[in-house]
């Protein structure tokens, strides 16, 4: 039996941009229900590569999420007793999640600044087609390339 569809919470866009994109990775960034913490981390980081870059933020934001995100995913298939990684296209909102999900991840892990010096810096990285959350895209394309023989197994 199929999984039932889930209602998906419609995100509002931010204030300050407008945008769907800010607001997700705002949500992202947020812990514990700070958003305001969160707001104020996301609009310093796209300040600070806004100026590095001299590129509009939004524009800056979009290319380092499609910089980062990945084109193709494994996915575990057990067939005849044994787990295959298969090669799956990946859809378009889970790229963006899992873009998000990267970058932010990529900056917290770096230590010794604040955290939106932090996501600037990969943010600038992912634009420039470097760093933690691009380095995590070639890592799962190069497991995809290798795990090619059991596309196959697709569903």
């Amino acid at each position: 039996m199929r999984r039932p569809i889930k209602k998906r919470i419609v995100i509002e866009p931010d204030i300050k941009y407008g945008s769907l994109l800010v607001s997700k990775l705002t949500n992202k960034i947020m812990n514990n229900g700070k958003k305001a913490v969160a707001e104020k981390i996301v609009y310093g980081a796209l300040e600070i590569a806004e100026k590095k870059v001299n590129k509009p933020a939004l524009e800056l934001l979009e290319i380092a999420i499609q910089n980062a995100g990945p084109n193709q995913e494994l996915k575990s298939r057990r067939i005849g007793g044994a787990n295959y990684q298969v090669p799956i296209e990946v859809r378009p909102e889970r790229k963006l999640a899992l873009a998000i999900r990267w970058i932010t991840g990529a900056a917290r892990s770096q230590k010794g600044k604040p955290m939106r010096e932090k996501l600037a810096e990969e943010l600038i990285n992912a634009f420039n087609n470097t760093g933690g959350a691009v380095k995590k895209k070639m890592d799962t394309h190069r497991m995809a390339e290798a795990n090619k023989a059991f596309a196959h197994f697709a569903w």
